[in-house]
């Protein structure tokens, strides 16, 4: 975060507090991370918060655009302060972790779709799934070579079960 988030916040019109600016740190510290990782962190911060102060501070934070809320297939909400760019998601189909892509050709071509229905189109969201390195790796050692990234609608944890 490249602003104070002091100041972040009240350039957006939100009221400063302890519990805000201890989420808005920990989704800063910690990206793609759950409610419940805002929570231990948060908790970490300034001691005693509750699960629902953090539950409304991050919905207070997303409303007004400081941070990001998404929610892969077979995940919980993750949230982050990367906001107002043009950027995507990767995620492994192993061990689940997520990395920021932006977007090939810095623009917004994904917001033009072949039909729109008459729908005002402002944001779409894209997400790579595929095979991290340390999952490819770990495939590739245990059976000699990589099995194919084909697409399935399996998650991360219904592949472990």
């Amino acid at each position: 975060m490249l602003t104070d988030p002091v100041d972040l916040l009240r350039q957006h019109g939100v009221q400063v507090t302890a519990q805000r600016l201890a989420v808005l740190r920990a989704v800063s510290a910690h990206p793609h991370t759950t409610a419940d990782g805002v929570t231990e962190a948060a908790r970490a911060e300034i001691g005693a918060i509750s699960r629902q102060s953090v539950y409304d501070a991050l919905t207070v934070l997303v409303e007004k655009g400081l941070l990001r809320r998404i929610q892969p297939i077979g995940s919980p909400a993750l949230f982050e302060d990367r906001v107002g760019d043009n950027h995507h998601h990767l995620i492994c189909r192993g061990c689940g972790a997520l990395a920021d892509v932006d977007c090939a050709v810095h623009e917004t071509p994904c917001l033009t779709a072949s039909d729109d229905h008459g729908f005002v189109i402002d944001e779409a969201e894209v997400t790579y799934w595929g095979r991290c390195p340390a999952c490819v790796a770990a495939v590739t050692s245990a059976h000699g070579s990589p099995r194919s990234s084909q697409h399935t609608n399996t998650t991360p944890q219904e592949e472990t079960q």
